[in-house]
């Protein structure tokens, strides 16, 4: 194997190893996350997805959609959720949520900083969780006055989602190198 081989092989490898590391970082938010005392039940500040928007950034589409659904599995697993009714919303919420972002990413990042994309994340995520709770838990259409509530808490955690992983990403440099 000639050393330009080898070289594609460490590239290879060194972006798995990434991929697992925000894997890793995205699974110790969340579990941090399960045992912060939350007001309301679905109000959380979704800190895992910090490594969504980190893989999305550094990696790419495919590394962020996969972050998110390991993330989420190996979550469930951990708490005893898999296949349970908040299985269902966290994996929904967060499928739409990342391809959300991708989509934002790829054809309007010359209008959507990271904080736009963060936002919209948060937004996508919240409604389709919304939209799953009224068709597998509650069958009343009421459910949606709860939008705008849904909405301004989406602005407020998809900006500390962003500015952390702004922040993180600011630092990146070092370790890329």
């Amino acid at each position: 194997m000639s050393l330009r081989n080898n070289h594609f092989l460490i590239s290879g490898n060194s972006k798995l190893v990434r991929i697992s590391l925000l894997i890793g970082l995205g699974l110790i938010l969340f579990l941090f996350e399960s045992l912060i005392p939350r007001p309301l039940p679905w109000l959380k500040p979704g800190l895992a997805h910090i490594a969504t928007l980190l893989a999305l950034f550094l990696l790419g589409n495919w590394a962020a959609f996969f972050v998110v659904v390991m993330r989420v599995i190996t979550g469930s697993l951990l708490l005893g959720t898999l296949f349970s009714p908040t299985f269902a919303l966290a994996i929904g919420g967060g499928i739409a949520a990342s391809f959300a972002m991708i989509l934002s990413k790829r054809f309007f990042s010359h209008i959507f900083s990271i904080y736009g994309i963060s936002l919209l994340g948060a937004l996508v995520h919240n409604i389709t969780q919304l939209v799953l709770v009224e068709f597998l838990i509650v069958h009343r259409l009421e459910i949606f006055f709860l939008i705008p509530m849904m909405a301004l808490t989406s602005v407020f955690t998809g900006f500390i989602v962003a500015f952390f992983a702004k922040l993180i990403l600011s630092k990146t440099h070092l370790f890329l190198t």
